[in-house]
């Protein structure tokens, strides 16, 4: 078997763990990472101290793109750096027919999505988008009643997410708060949501309607201990009134909680050059919105309502989807470590229009992102599952329709008015 040779444009903790660390421990029969590229040389040493099988892999800066590929000649790209970073190095690889595996979102604009769409086009690569939360047992059984017809044609969608005020809080402090880098979090965040509905009824959104505001983070912050800028949680003289900071820690202790998006985010370990993922979230440059309320219609008719807040009690979601035959009701808790009461195994509850309720209790599998984390890098690095009888695979497509939908959402609040997806996303 061809050992496939892979590239990584962004060595970030999502690289390390997403990608780096399972292809050298669980694919290395078939893939192998031969280069490593990113802005800052501390990254590579903190990659070569966690992945020992890394130790020998040549390194480069973002200038050495083409001397990367020319001494690598790597067989496709994994893209994992700064959301705003994403398009440069995915349209790259295209021009030099290369497949790219890409962390979501697949860019932050709807410009560079046109550009990646265009660049795809003329390319004999492909785009692979990292939606995880496509392969969750849960988020796959839901595809799988949809697809058998349970609730008839879908007319309408409930979705509600609630990010906990510990995940929530640490969008603040890292660089996802600069709408230039993030696109904002109705982009960096949202895009997993507005995915899963697309593909769960496999309809395309036409026209977004949006509501938003920060009302938790930034200087005008309600539990903002005092207004100043250039604070750090790791050293911060106001820690101690900081309501946000005491509930995850106490004085003497020097880490908070750990989930499978952040870490420890209290104690600043191997940190990188010119970048620490603990500055204030009371800052005055954060710029983006924490809460949204938004409508969004689609194609065939089906009707998307849809909120996210990020500074909740509890994290999880709601969901209630609704067609001409009946409706799919659940509500997961998730990080369960985070929440102060007991919470119920999620469960998938069917109610057609006319009889009884059923209840669907699904098998869960370890692993990131409620189980899907293992599942998606099976179907990246050794073939989708030709058993599973749908299609899950993110591409190019799937990534621009979410990441210009996140756009639209944002642009509505500050334009207050419908956007239609048109207006964004130019597909032929």
């Amino acid at each position: 078997m061809a050992v496939k040779k892979y590239a990584v444009c962004g060595v970030s903790n999502r690289a390390i763990g997403m990608f780096i660390t399972p292809i050298a421990q669980r694919f290395s029969h078939n893939s192998k990472v031969v280069g490593l590229l990113d802005i800052d040389p501390r990254r590579f040493e903190v990659c070569k101290e966690r992945v020992p099988e890394m130790a020998d892999v040549a390194t480069y800066t973002p200038d050495q793109f083409e001397q990367m590929l020319a001494e690598q000649k790597p067989d496709a790209l994994i893209v994992a750096g700064v959301d705003n970073t994403h398009a440069e190095y995915i349209i790259k690889g295209l021009a030099h027919d290369l497949d790219v595996i890409c962390e979501k979102p697949m860019a932050t604009t709807s410009e560079d999505c046109n550009a990646i769409l265009e660049a795809e086009a003329k390319s004999k690569g492909k785009v692979i988008v990292t939606f995880n939360y496509r392969y969750a047992p849960i988020h796959t059984k839901i595809k799988e009643l949809v697809l058998e017809g349970k609730v008839g044609r879908v007319t309408s969608i409930d979705l509600n997410w609630y990010i906990d005020t510990f995940h929530g809080a640490s969008y603040f402090k890292r660089w996802n708060r600069l709408r230039e880098k993030s696109g904002g979090l109705s982009i960096h965040k949202s895009t997993h949501h507005f995915d899963l509905v697309n593909w769960w009824i496999d309809q395309k959104p036409v026209e977004v309607f949006a509501y938003g505001a920060l009302n938790y983070y930034g200087p005008e912050g309600e539990l903002n201990p005092r207004k100043v800028d250039g604070r750090f949680c790791g050293n911060c003289p106001d820690s101690s009134n900081c309501t946000y900071y005491m509930r995850w820690t106490t004085r003497s202790a020097d880490s908070m909680p750990k989930d499978d998006h952040i870490g420890a985010l209290g104690k600043i370990e191997n940190p990188y050059t010119n970048y620490r993922p603990d500055s204030c979230i009371f800052n005055s440059d954060i710029e983006i919105e924490d809460t949204y309320v938004t409508s969004i219609k689609f194609d065939k008719g089906a009707l998307l309502s849809y909120s996210v807040n990020f500074s909740t009690p509890y994290e999880g979601y709601r969901l209630a989807i609704n067609g001409t035959k009946g409706r799919i009701e659940t509500m997961e808790f998730h990080a369960p470590n985070r929440v102060p009461f007991p919470t119920p195994v999620q469960t998938i509850d069917y109610f057609p229009l006319f009889g009884s309720r059923e209840r669907i209790w699904v098998v869960q599998r370890e692993g990131g992102h409620g189980g899907g984390d293992p599942v998606l890098l099976e179907d990246i690095f050794l073939g989708v599952d030709p058993n599973r009888p749908y299609e899950i695979l993110s591409g190019a497509l799937d990534g621009a329709y979410s990441v210009v939908t996140g756009e639209a959402v944002w642009k509505s609040v500050k334009e207050n008015r419908p956007i239609r997806i048109d207006e964004l996303l130019k597909v032929k």
